[in-house]
This record gives structure tokens, sequence and C-alpha cells, in this order.
């Protein structure tokens, strides 16, 4: 009972040291606050979606014929998207009179809430995948979007798992791929059987893994005001442990200290980990050890009562129609370049592939390196062009 006493009181030290440390102001802001700031205009919605999740939905308005869909990655939030300012990628759309909408998905900072479930004590609102996220999520927030704009059709970019909900999506239901104009792919995953170190490690012991965060913190993973993300601000924010924090980062997307400086790490720290669920992040990891785009391997007893049969279907990509570009580079580890080319042979409908030239490039330098807007998004800006017709 001492220990326990013991424990708790080096948690409410550690929640109250970081409440009390000194956090730039783009820290400290939400999606909508950083739109106020940088765009001085924003509306947000709480989608409802069938199985009964609140979805936060920030929309920056501009030209109604030309909507925009931003889907964030795991253990993500919408405000990957916004968090550089001036030179993200949500701003110069904005700018560019784009009707910018940036979803979240269940689990996340700004989808805790639940028609009848609480996401503090009740494991069923943890119950999700990247499957639901696909079939459910995001179909529900096109539809959203579709009818508040008027339009048939709009653009998504998605990044990283947001690419990977997005074919599933594609593949379940398939009337999906026609409200989409062209879905660009940024770091896309589909399979994830080429992954380097440390990510290849994590996926081949992703089964104890998955056993021991069960076991030390639930079925949450990174819940953005949990203790764990509180240990890590507190570790993080100290000025000569940022480059260990950041290699820490790079040693499972791929380095390049160059695009994440100093000056904005507390940034990064002050928007990610956003939270999600254990089971999404296991699928995840279950797709890279099986080498097969399938849907959540419950296990054989499971698997015979859920899809009758021993082991979890496969989505198929042929059913995969709409226009998609994608976005690749060499030093990510993690949507390494072997995987998306097999990605790229099982689409049907790949309109245009794109390298980042800079060998550097890596994981997280789609949405949060310092130059990104320099060398990414002139790819963007013509894809969006030539195909919003």
């Amino acid at each position: 009972m001492h220990r326990i006493f013991l424990g708790l009181f080096f948690i409410a030290q550690v929640l109250s040291q970081t409440r009390n440390l000194e956090w730039p102001e783009d820290a400290i802001l939400t999606f909508g606050g950083l739109a106020m700031k940088y765009v001085q205009r924003v509306e947000e919605f709480d989608v409802l979606t069938p199985d009964g999740y609140f979805l936060k939905l920030f929309h920056i308005p501009g030209d109604r014929r030309r909507p925009v869909l931003l889907i964030h990655g795991a253990l993500d939030s919408s405000d990957s998207f916004i968090m550089r300012g001036n030179t993200s990628l949500a701003v110069a759309l904005a700018r560019d009179n784009y009707d910018v909408w940036a979803m979240n998905y269940k689990g996340n900072r700004y989808a805790r809430t639940h028609v009848t479930l609480d996401a503090d004590a009740d494991k069923e609102f943890w119950n999700f995948s990247l499957h639901e996220i696909g079939t459910i999520d995001i179909p529900t927030t096109i539809d959203f979007v579709l009818n508040r704009t008027g339009q048939r059709k709009l653009s998504v970019i998605g990044f990283s798992e947001g690419t990977t909900a997005s074919y599933v999506m594609g593949a379940t239901r398939p009337e999906y791929n026609d409200k989409i104009k062209l879905h660009i792919s940024l770091a896309p995953v589909c399979f994830l059987q080429n992954t380097k170190p440390l990510m290849s490690y994590i996926i081949q012991l992703a089964p104890i893994l998955n056993i021991a965060l069960e076991a030390i913190t639930g079925n949450e993973i990174g819940g953005y005001n949990s203790t764990s993300k509180a240990l890590i601000n507190q570790f993080c924010m100290k000025e000569d442990r940022y480059k260990v924090c950041l290699d820490a980062l790079f040693s499972v997307t791929g380095a390049n200290a160059k695009e994440i400086e100093m000056e904005f790490f507390p940034v990064v720290l002050g928007h990610f980990p956003a939270g999600s669920s254990r089971k999404n992040l296991y699928h995840l990891a279950q797709i890279g050890e099986s080498k097969k785009f399938q849907n959540y391997d419950y296990g054989l007893a499971q698997n015979m009562r859920k899809y009758k049969r021993p082991t979890p279907p496969e989505y198929d990509l042929s059913q995969v129609t709409m226009n998609i570009a994608l976005i690749v580079a060499n030093n990510d580890k993690i949507s390494t370049i072997k995987d998306t080319e097999l990605l790229r042979q099982r689409l049907p409908n790949v309109v245009d592939y794109v390298m980042m030239p800079n060998s550097a490039f890596n994981h997280i330098d789609y949405v949060w390196g310092r130059s990104t807007h320099k060398t990414m998004f002139q790819h963007i800006f013509r894809l969006l062009n030539k195909y919003n017709y």
C-alpha cells in the first residue's frame, strides 16, 4: 500500500510540474486557435458516427466548389496539418482559397466522446482499429462535408494511417471511390513488410508488446492527457534532452535533424501524441507481421465466429478505384519504397507517383518538416489543380 501511495504521489508531482512548463503559444493552441491565429477564420463541428462517436471536424471556409479533406496519421490529430503555422499545409490551402476540412478519427484528443460510452471508464470505447476508421469514420465525414458544401466530390489528402484507412474504405465501401476526385497519399501505408529498424523490430515484437501494453496502459495508447505523455513532456522539454528525444523519434521514422529545429520541438510535444486505441496500433502491426493487407486478426476461435474462417479476410485493393497520387520518400523507415511499390502494383488507378528528391526526407517531414512547404507543397497544388474539375 505504501508503494502505491508513493507511485500516486510521483505521478501527481509529474503532472503538476508539466502544467508549470513554459510552453510556446503554438504548442498550447488547438487547431481552432491556430486557424484563428494564422488565417482568422474557422468553424468546428461534432460529426456523429453511426457507432456513436463524436468526431471533431475543423473547417477553414474557402471556395465551396473546392473542398479538401485532411486525414491525419496514427496517434496523431488534425493539429499536424496546422502546427507549422504560416508554412503548414492547412494554412497554405486556405490562403489559396481551398475549402479546408480537417477531420479527427475516433480515440484522439478531439474524439473521446461517445453517445453512451465513457472513454475513461468503458473498455468498449476503445474496441476499434483502422477497420472502423475506414468503414465508418471517413465515410461519415465525407458525407458530412459533401452535404455542407453541396458538392458531389471532394479531394482528400491523407497522411500515413490516414491513407491506410482510406484504402480500407475504398475496398469495403466502393461507392465512396466515386466521391473522391483525387486522394493524395503522403507516406502511404498499406503493406508493412519492408519497414526498417526500429519499426521492423516493433512489428516483430508486437504480440508481446500488445500484452504488455494492455497490462500497463489498458486500451488507450498515448492519450493526450495521460501520465505517459506527461512524463514524455517533462523529460523532453529540457533543452539538454532535446536531441535525445528527437533521436528516439528518428529511430522509428528516419532521421532529418535539420527539419525539426529545437525551437519547434516543444510545439510537436504540445500536440503529439494525441492518442489512439491499442487495438488500432496492433492492427497495423498485424498487417506488417502477416505481410497481408487484411482485417483485424482476433485469433482462430474469434475469427471463426466473426469471419467464418480461420484467418481474417484481405482487403481487395482492386476495388480501390479512386484516383490516387502517391508521394514517397527514400528515408522513410515506415512507408518504405519497397512497400509503396507493392501498393502501386496492386492499386488500379495510381495517376501520379512523386519521389521526394531530398535523400533525408523522412516519415514526419511530410507534416512537420521545416522546409516541406518549399519542397512538397508544389506537388500537392499541382495535383489539386489538375484534378479539381
